[in-house]
């Protein structure tokens, strides 16, 4: 440990303002301050208490972070009931009665702020650990090793950053004016509009897009890129588009934004696609293009940390250019996904408490991504995309849900699994799956992708029939055949 004092007594909640003989105390010093209690803020602040050191955290609220508050547990929560309602609706499919599925969203927004509440009451117990002194309170840096929080100047060893993002504000002439909800807005609508406008084709467009749609929304998608998901490989977004479709779900793509008018009943998007321009109306515009590391207030300026395109540069051990201040999370807009975020908070705190070893990087060979539409998103490892990008030979080879026994009982045809495995030895290097829960199967590859295992592999490990999971068995054959090894 290489803290051997402390400067301030643990498990004090400080309020700034407050009266208490604490308030007037406007120098106070600890080993490590973490900024922002969120899941990557109180990763950090967990494993710096664990290696021994006074740790602080500065979150001014509400308490609970982004994943719980706004992001991860209420969009689960709300596209359950979205689910559940479009199952109903195929009754007829499955040789049932058919039903009469009405959603009442007012009760999914209550269901879904109850979860969220004892979710955040977890984690804000977890916070005011006596381990902690939570300040809830604005943090501004002063100085690169000095913050100003409500009347109190504190000063630490270390630093945190892990203050998250907020939607992006995106200049489209007479959008302002129109108005719009943003992803955070748009968890707290309780009627259901009669059509929604939604801008962008990311993670969160595409989950809000088919949650109203499936409610009763009439919904329409305009998309920058050429295919929703546009960071992903192609035929990922081109196979959710055409569920997305196929649901009645209006998607169109490669569109350049050229103003919004409105009128008191409605909004209209002007847009350019190819050379024409044409233009959609709805009740209401959802705004998701992107959100932006949250750095209002900070004044990252006096910490003397190098900012780039919003973003605070971090290197693979979560340093910024000030050695002692570290980034984590949104913050850095690296990997904006949660358990990342905690793998980034415990690095950083790990390097900021053993400071006399060698410092502990992020290694992103594992990295996954899944969105809850249906069908579900999962990508793990690498993507063609960037395999082309970085000269690395791959072979890849897919095979479709629809062609798929159990997926056929299930009425669950859309989709499909794709591998890439290194043409000398079918060590898988990726895997992409679009399809029924494939945030759940990609588990199983990304636990061979681990131990470095190969197509191969995937063929001797035993599969039950009939399965979700056996899918992967036949991808894993095509690759075989190319090497030679069928």
């Amino acid at each position: 440990m290489v803290y051997p004092y402390t400067f301030q007594p643990a498990g004090q909640s400080i309020e700034p303002g407050m009266s208490s003989q604490l308030s007037q105390r406007t120098d106070r010093r600890h080993d490590v301050v973490v900024i922002g209690g969120g899941s990557a803020g109180y990763a950090a602040a967990r494993t710096a208490r664990d290696a021994g050191a006074d740790v602080a955290i500065v979150d001014q609220g509400p308490l609970g972070g982004l994943c719980i508050l706004r992001g991860c547990m209420p969009t689960k929560t709300i596209l359950r009931s979205a689910e559940i309602m479009a199952l109903m609706k195929r009754a007829r499919e499955f040789g049932l009665a058919p039903v009469n599925a009405q959603a009442d969203l007012a009760a999914i927004v209550d269901r879904k702020n109850r979860l969220v509440q004892e979710f955040a009451d977890y984690r804000i117990a977890a916070l005011r650990d006596p381990g902690f002194t939570l300040y809830e309170s604005r943090a501004e840096f002063i100085s690169p090793h000095e913050i100003r929080v409500g009347t109190l100047h504190i000063r630490g060893n270390a630093f945190v950053i892990a203050t998250g993002s907020r939607p992006a504000e995106i200049a489209i002439p007479g959008l302002d004016q129109a108005g719009y909800l943003t992803s955070d807005d748009m968890l707290d609508v309780r009627r259901a509009p009669s059509s929604l406008l939604v801008l962008g084709g990311g993670l969160v467009a595409v989950e809000f897009a088919q949650f109203f749609a499936r409610i009763g929304t009439k919904v329409t998608m305009l998309q920058r890129g050429a295919t929703l998901l546009s960071d992903m490989d192609q035929d990922v977004g081109q196979a959710l588009e055409a569920a997305f479709q196929a649901e009645g779900i209006e998607v169109i793509t490669g569109v350049s934004f050229q103003q919004v008018t409105s009128t008191p009943t409605e909004k209209t998007v002007h847009f350019r696609q190819g050379s024409a321009v044409h233009s959609r109306s709805a009740e209401l515009i959802f705004q998701a293009l992107g959100r932006r590391p949250n750095l209002n207030g900070l004044n990252v300026e006096a910490a003397g940390v190098d900012v780039i395109d919003g973003r605070l540069v971090v290197g693979p051990d979560m340093r910024t250019s000030q050695p002692h201040i570290f980034a984590v999370g949104d913050v850095n807009d690296l990997t904006p996904i949660v358990h990342l975020a905690i793998q980034q908070g415990e690095t950083a705190a790990w390097n900021a408490t053993h400071a006399e070893g060698p410092a502990r990087v992020i290694d992103h060979r594992l990295d996954s991504e899944m969105v809850f539409t249906d069908p579900q998103v999962a990508v793990a490892g690498l993507s063609e995309r960037q395999c082309r990008a970085r000269s690395i030979p791959y072979l890849t080879a897919s095979y479709p849900f629809a062609d798929h026994g159990k997926a056929m009982c299930l009425g669950a045809s859309h989709g499909f699994v794709k591998l890439l495995c290194r043409p000398d030895t079918g060590e898988l290097l990726g895997a992409q799956i679009v399809g029924p829960e494939a945030a759940e199967l990609i588990h199983e590859l990304i636990a061979v992708m681990y131990f470095h295992g190969t197509a191969q592999d995937l063929l001797r490990i035993p599969h039950y029939h009939p399965t979700l999971a056996e899918i992967v068995t036949y991808p894993a054959e095509s690759i075989l055949e190319q090497m030679g090894q069928a």
